[in-house]
């Protein structure tokens, strides 16, 4: 049995700077890294989940982080999202997030099919097929764990639990290496490759002209805290009242309201302090999430799921390119999308918006896609998951009672 190292909260967090920076640096030089955009958080935390792996073998020490500012610092996130939208840079956008609805919905529906064929071809039950599908790719720890607990009482399957975390494992993984490497090849087609790089801001909106201060900062970062104590606010106020929607969005609506409201009034904040301190955020809990991975697990029990998983990224990557790029205009935003859609198709939103990071800092702003991909992911994917689970779930349907 392995001795545990327990790291406190701010050796965690120089921890995962030293990760991120070391992921940076890789992803910089390392040309097939660099070529095809792989996000730091996704180089750096990967990375070092195998080396502490192979050190807990070698040496019998096993390193644990402390995380409990993760959920915070994606809170901040997505309130600084909210804090750069430009609802008039971003009227246009209700047309492509409509477009973009209707290129998921068939998705999920062939993700599930595709599951439950590849668990009848090897010869698992077919709830492995759904687990495999939209359960975890889509739907992620939370709603894997939900499902996992059903489908063990009901089907008296040993170790799903471990099946389905590893599961949403892989996922995350996946996703955060595929995306840019698809959206690379459309940017490519569309001769944006030579666009400006916008590595000091201006990820999101454009770049700046006005150097980010100490007071431009502060101004953001208060507005952002103010966002995240709102939008928390309404969704406890919320919680029992039929209203399902994650802290997260709140967050995002709420900063969307000070950052327009504001800007109404004369009073408008610094884009590009508000774009550093998301940024940050999110690549912190990105490589924390990838550092606390454990590998050890998703070794021991992935086995044939392995295939399945070839399978469904080899369905994502097309699905991204043939179809989501067309349906959404085939220009740079769709390209942007498209990288982000495989994010949180094999992952989780988090994923999907550090794929756009990536991106948009190799090849310039997508201002709509950082709207258009939190709201989906956030809100309306996972209204059309559970439709579509429940026909699947139906009695004689698919899985059988």
């Amino acid at each position: 049995m392995s001795s545990v190292i327990a790291l406190p909260l701010l050796p965690s967090v120089l921890a995962a700077c030293v990760v991120l920076a070391l992921g940076r640096l890789l992803g910089q030089r390392v040309g097939l890294l660099a070529r095809f955009s792989i996000p730091a958080p996704i180089i750096g935390g990967l990375a070092f989940s195998v080396l502490a792996l192979l050190g807990e073998h070698a040496i019998g020490y096993e390193l644990t982080l402390d995380t409990a500012a993760r959920l915070p610092l994606l809170l901040i996130f997505f309130a600084m999202i909210g804090l750069t939208a430009d609802l008039a840079l971003l009227r246009s956008g209700g047309a492509r997030l409509a477009r973009f609805l209707v290129a998921l919905f068939p998705f999920l529906v062939m993700q599930n099919l595709l599951g439950v064929a590849m668990a009848y071809l090897l010869g698992f039950h077919p709830v492995l097929g759904l687990i495999t599908g939209s359960i975890t790719l889509v739907g992620g720890h939370g709603t894997g764990a939900a499902y996992a607990e059903r489908f063990a009482e009901e089907h008296d399957i040993l170790g799903l639990m471990g099946l389905t975390m590893t599961s949403a494992t892989l996922g995350l993984v996946i996703g955060g290496i595929i995306g840019g490497p698809v959206a690379e090849r459309l940017i490519r087609r569309l001769q944006r490759a030579d666009a400006p790089a916008t590595t000091d801001g201006g990820v999101i909106g454009g770049p700046t002209s006005t150097p980010v201060t100490t007071l431009s900062f502060t101004a953001s970062l208060g507005a952002g805290l103010a966002a995240v104590f709102t939008g928390q606010a309404i969704g406890e106020a919320l919680k029992g009242s039929g209203v399902t929607v994650p802290d997260f969005l709140w967050c995002l609506l709420v900063g969307l309201i000070i950052r327009n409201g504001g800007a109404a009034l004369g009073a408008r904040l610094h884009d590009a302090a508000s774009e550093l301190i998301g940024s940050v955020c999110l690549s912190i809990f990105l490589t924390w999430t990838m550092m606390t991975l454990d590998l050890d697990s998703v070794v021991a029990v992935a086995g044939p799921l392995l295939l399945i998983f070839l399978v469904q990224t080899v369905l994502v990557a097309a699905w991204a390119r043939y179809i989501v790029f067309r349906v959404l205009g085939r220009d740079y935003e769709a390209a942007i999308i498209s990288g982000a859609f495989c994010g949180f198709a094999m992952g989780a939103t988090a994923t999907a918006v550090a794929n756009m990071q990536a991106l948009t800092r190799h090849h310039g702003p997508a201002p709509q896609a950082f709207v258009v991909v939190p709201l989906v992911g956030a809100f309306f994917i996972d209204l059309m998951n559970l439709a579509v689970l429940t026909v699947f779930l139906l009695p004689g349907f698919i899985v059988g009672r």
